[in-house]
């Protein structure tokens, strides 16, 4: 394992990876790609495993194919010192000389923001294809590690995909993701589990939101969460402000970058279904299926199969601070803008923040919760899938949003168990009425017979609490009960 900063959080995972890829002494050049949404932490990453190993690190800027060739032999002359200045006039020779850092011993070698290099220049990942070539000299008589890192989700997406040039060429692919809930508490030192789900529901689990963006600032307890919030996302000399906004600009393939700012602003508004974001846009349906996707593969939006029904997806923003500025700041960006405003808006966007943005955010918690943290299996085993559905009642003429469905692994050819239903509620303290429409839910599945619901657990979610009835049945073996300290791994206060 390479020596590990003293400063890094956690990155337990990526940072195993990256010392395995770069110390491995097989003979012969290896390729890896990084990727993942900006603020993560890949170029920290990335630069202190170079500098561990006394790698070689070029990062890329916005510029034209000769100025980033000039760049890279300006750093390689730098780093290797030679009697006579480096001069490379094409990226075969770029890299050819990237491959012959590592003829001693394994190196690692980073490109970082690679997209900016292969949007100048398209036919760079055929270079590196050839250069990668299984009986090439070059290749095979160096042990570089060349990685190459970007943001660009698409495009990173893409790079080894399908028949792109360097399909079948890397030996590690890897995503640096945001943190989750837990270690997103853990790194803005949130001991409060309600207070880590408000700032969570604002900032998610983005590193640099914390560190750069924010400078430290973090709210002390639960009634500094409104003044926090005014003088970090909602101050118009903070960093945070405007970084919603420069998260679209800063996707490639985001082009119409009003279009997409307004189907992002209609799903924060509530609108969840292809045809619900159409008509807040005031378009059809089918016209928003290009939209959606590029929105999907930047990594700015997920698309959730309903576990009840075929052929239905719902769509939410796949980062908080988006919810957040569209749901909060948007509507009254004007305002904002004006200095010494931010007071005054928030006391008026508070229940819409609770609304349309904490409230959606907790559930997706809770869902995640159950797909990666149960660990007790209080919801009955090992998850395949966790979503969302929607139950049609037509005894009751209504149809039935189920916020958490579980669902485990089939077996042969028996139907998927369905583990467990359950329903989250923020802000009110659940009940009896909620065990009660669970337990009709049930009946509706198993009578549809898609799955086997022979030991399909209720679950209620909760960040207020339980009532003493629902409690007294928790205890029967009834329900699930899923507090705040459960999803947070604490034992209760």
């Amino acid at each position: 394992m390479l020596p590990r900063p003293s400063v890094m959080f956690d990155r337990d995972r990526e940072w195993g990876a990256l010392s395995r890829f770069i110390l491995d002494e097989q003979p012969g050049a290896t390729l890896g790609v990084v990727s993942g949404r900006r603020r993560q932490g890949k170029t920290f990453l990335l630069d202190a495993a170079c500098r561990a190993a006394g790698g070689f690190f070029f990062g890329a800027t916005e510029a034209t194919d000769l100025d980033s060739l000039h760049r890279l032999s300006a750093a390689l002359t730098e780093f290797t010192r030679p009697a006579t200045p480096i001069r490379l006039d094409s990226w075969h020779e770029a890299v050819d000389a990237l491959l012959a850092l590592g003829r001693q011993r394994p190196v690692p070698v980073v490109l970082d923001e690679f997209p900016y290099l292969a949007k100048a220049n398209p036919s760079l990942p055929s270079i590196i294809q050839a250069a990668f070539g299984p009986l090439r000299t070059e290749r095979v008589e160096s042990q570089t590690r060349l990685l190459l890192c970007g943001s660009a989700m698409s495009f990173m997406g893409g790079l080894l995909a399908g028949n792109a040039p360097l399909r079948g060429r890397a030996g590690l692919e890897l995503v640096v993701r945001t943190l989750d809930h837990r270690l997103a508490a853990e790194f803005w030192e949130l001991t409060d589990p309600r207070l880590a789900v408000m700032v969570n529901a604002v900032v998610g689990g983005t590193p640099a939101y914390r560190r750069e963006l924010a400078r430290n600032d973090s709210p002390a307890d639960a009634a500094d969460f409104d003044g926090w919030v005014t003088r970090t996302v909602l101050n118009p000399e903070s960093p945070l402000f405007r970084e919603a906004r420069y998260l679209l600009a800063e996707e490639p393939d985001l082009r119409d970058t009003a279009l997409y700012h307004s189907v992002l602003a209609a799903v924060a508004e509530g609108n969840a279904t292809r045809g619900g974001i159409a008509s807040y846009l005031g378009r059809k349906a089918a016209d928003m299926a290009h939209a959606l996707d590029v929105l999907e593969d930047a990594g700015l939006m997920a698309r959730d199969a309903d576990a009840f029904r075929d052929n239905r997806s719902t769509y939410r923003i796949a980062e908080p601070l988006i919810s957040f500025y569209g749901a909060v700041m948007r509507p009254v960006w004007s305002q904002l803008e004006r200095p010494g405003s931010a007071e005054r808006v928030w006391q008026q966007a508070r229940r819409r923040f609770e609304s349309n943005v904490i409230g959606p955010r907790f559930e997706q918690i809770c869902r995640e919760w159950a797909m990666y943290h149960d660990d007790a299996e209080l919801l009955g085993g090992l998850p395949a899938r966790v979503g969302t559905g929607v139950v049609n009642d037509p005894g009751q003429r209504v149809a039935h949003e189920v916020d958490v469905v579980t669902v485990g692994v089939a077996d042969g050819a028996r139907k998927p168990p369905l583990l467990s239903i359950g329903e989250a509620k923020w802000n009110e303290v659940m009940g009896v009425p909620q065990l009660t429409r669970l337990r009709r839910i049930r009946e509706l599945v198993t009578a549809g017979g898609r799955y086997d619901t022979t030991g399909t657990r209720l679950a209620c979610y909760s960040g207020a609490g339980f009532t003493a009835e629902l409690r007294a049945a928790a205890a029967r073996g009834e329900v699930v009960l899923v507090d705040l300290a459960t999803v947070y791994g604490r034992p209760p206060a």
